[in-house]
């Protein structure tokens, strides 16, 4: 499409801004912040609107925001005191009020390769969109498809380190490994499709990998590679590397990516953590303590190894945010793990969320919001660090961002077990934010995920009893009390690490109207 005014006329197919014939240098996150202004000239566009759409809900800082506005008014002849195309609205946002003619895009387009068309495939944000399925266990034993996964897995943590790609999250990706390859597409809305297979056999492993183009079904790249089990880690770096490269040669030429990470000294101790991984994410009381197990062996293994630090942090807060462990011993165990995690790898974007939730439920809350933008710095597609971030930013009363956040990581991985959870979390930025039929729609969507989903049932409760619906309330108190006994007003004014007292003591009347004593 093109789009004429004042002058300009601004193609969003060839990526052109033109003032009269003459072409004008813009930057590509510029060129896409006034792209979106004009797209959406018909309202104000909000900060946060704006960072969803041209940094893909990266964490951004208000100069960068504000620069890259003033470069948009300066390509089109404008600036922040006249503001006759781009104005601010005082606290609401910006919004483009210059008179646009639309014009459609001749079929012909000659300036723009089939490079240029595939690496703005399914991201509205201009990067590569891509998705890793889970590699096939081909070793004949079904025992051994956590190794697959786990190969998969890391190759997804480090596509997701670079800033020039959106990368799926691996519970939504796995979520679709049987599905057709244009399904896939359509359902997670990816440009590119990686998969492959696993052979493991004695101290050897054979690993197949291909890139698949989702629009064409044509294979980009295949490789295959026999190794000795020892040398796994390299192998993943290769098949990281080969993505990129077949994706987006001129930036990987220019910027010579290397995955940056501390691999573990023994493979033992990644075995673990991935075995431990496959229950962790399985989302129930009994695999959080198995996985907990596993990691615990690792570390004996490996105590530099960051990610079972990280993992059993996580997990030992999640206990306690179900109900399934004390809080007390939980938050101890889970401070120290995420201390040593950041220790063995500030580079690690789990060791960071690990250190944040620890902070979180030891009501250290500024340490713990800043814990969780450096793990959004460090990996932006990390729907598990978006949700938890959307969590504690409520309690800080900072709810509209704290619903964002966790409908951020509902976006990032939407067939994820996690979901029902990131749904919660949204849940109770709304009901902070006294939205209660939205908090109870979104906490019903919680719990019909996940029937034990004791957040859920406690949010959908109390917004129920707030909006005067105390049937709902007292029939969903039945079902909080069927999935956490232990629950009572006691337990939730040891156990929540809510700061203001006026909001928490509001969550608490709520409840006891519900009936909850």
């Amino acid at each position: 499409m093109q789009f004429l005014f004042d002058d300009y006329r601004l193609d969003t197919d060839r990526r052109e801004l033109l003032h009269g014939a003459t072409p004008v240098a813009v930057e590509p996150q510029v060129f896409d912040v006034l792209v979106h202004l004009v797209e959406n000239r018909n309202r104000v566009v909000a900060k946060d609107d704006l960072i969803a759409s041209v940094w893909g809900g990266r964490i951004v800082s208000d100069s960068t925001l504000v620069s890259r506005i003033n470069a948009a008014r300066r390509a089109v002849g404008d600036n922040g005191d006249e503001q006759r195309l781009i104005r601010t609205v005082p606290r609401r946002g910006v919004r483009f009020i210059g008179q646009v003619e639309l014009q459609p895009v001749r079929a012909a387009q000659p300036h723009a390769s089939s490079a240029d068309v595939r690496s703005r495939a399914g991201a509205p944000s201009e990067r590569p969109t891509i998705a890793v399925l889970p590699f096939l266990n081909a070793s004949g034993e079904p025992e051994q498809k956590y190794f697959s996964d786990g190969i998969s897995e890391d190759i997804i943590t480090a596509l997701s380190k670079l800033r020039w790609f959106c990368v799926i999250a691996r519970n939504s990706s796995f979520a679709c490994e049987s599905m057709p390859m244009r399904r896939i597409g359509e359902e997670l809305g990816v440009g590119y499709l990686v998969e492959g297979s696993v052979r493991k056999s004695g101290d050897r492993v054979r690993i197949t990998a291909q890139l698949n183009d989702v629009a064409t079904g044509n294979q980009l790249w295949a490789e295959r590679y026999d190794r000795r089990l020892s040398d796994v880690f390299a192998v993943q770096d290769e098949i990281t590397e080969a993505v990129v490269a077949a994706i987006e040669p001129q930036l990987y030429a220019a910027e010579n990516f290397r995955a940056q990470r501390k691999a573990p000294e023994s493979l033992d101790a990644w075995d673990l953590v991935m075995r431990a991984l496959s229950h962790f994410w399985r989302v129930t009381r009994e695999d959080n303590a198995v996985a907990q197990r596993l990691l615990e062996q690792a570390i004996a293994i490996d105590p530099d190894y960051a990610q079972p630090h990280a993992v059993l942090a996580v997990s030992h807060t999640f206990g306690a945010h179900m109900g399934w462990e004390d809080t007390a011993n939980a938050v101890a165990i889970a401070q120290r793990a995420g201390v040593a995690a950041v220790r063995a790898d500030g580079d690690d974007a789990w060791a960071h969320l690990a250190l944040a939730t620890a902070h979180a439920y030891s009501r250290r809350l500024d340490d713990a919001l800043a814990e969780f933008e450096t793990a959004l710095r460090l990996k932006s597609s990390f729907p598990l660090a978006q949700g938890y971030y959307g969590l504690v930013l409520a309690w800080v009363g900072r709810w509209q961002e704290g619903s964002q956040a966790a409908r951020r990581a509902i976006q990032l991985s939407p067939r994820d077990p996690f979901s029902a959870i990131y749904s919660g979390v949204a849940a109770y930025a709304e009901f902070v934010g006294r939205n209660y039929e939205e908090a109870m729609r979104l906490a019903r969507e919680g719990t019909r995920q996940r029937m034990d989903f004791v957040g859920g049932y406690r949010v959908l409760a109390a917004a129920a009893a707030m909006a005067g619906e105390l049937e709902l309330a007292r029939a969903t108190l039945r079902e909080l009390r069927r999935a956490q006994p232990n629950i009572s007003l006691a337990w939730l004014a040891r156990e929540l690490p809510l700061p203001d007292e006026g909001e928490f003591q509001r969550f608490l009347e709520a409840l006891r109207r519900a009936g909850l004593e």
